[in-house]
């Protein structure tokens, strides 16, 4: 059984950092790509960042670019988002999502989810 945990989150004043992580289980979890995606009240789930299954490539969505960094430790199972000069509109809650090698930036591309932490950033 696949299980994902993220950890992390909190609140933050604005332009304040957090660093958000994600433990896989049940799976061998460097075959596995992971992302990172954020959902605020009222919105859609929407994509923030991804890793491969190599740690070799990684993508991010435009509005975190640059300010975001999504790493992972596969001698930890770990998968972690780095989150920097935070704004009001990062708040949200963070979804960690795995699929299989390769990355993704669809919500349907992604086959297991964890359970959510919530971030939030006041101004």
């Amino acid at each position: 059984q696949v299980q994902l945990v993220e950890s992390g989150g909190g609140l933050v004043q604005a332009g304040g950092s957090l660093s958000l992580s994600c433990a896989m289980s049940g799976r061998t979890f460097s075959t596995y790509a992971m992302a990172w995606f954020r959902q605020a009240p009222g919105k859609e789930r929407e994509f923030v960042a991804a890793i491969d299954w190599s740690g070799g490539t990684t993508d991010y969505t435009d509005s975190v670019r640059g300010r975001f960094t999504i790493s992972r430790d596969n001698a930890k199972n770990t998968v972690y988002l780095q989150m920097h000069s935070l704004k009001p509109e990062d708040t949200a809650v963070y979804y960690c999502a795995a699929r299989l090698f390769n990355i993704a930036v669809q919500r349907r591309d992604y086959s297991y989810w964890g359970q959510g932490t919530q971030v939030t950033a006041s101004s």
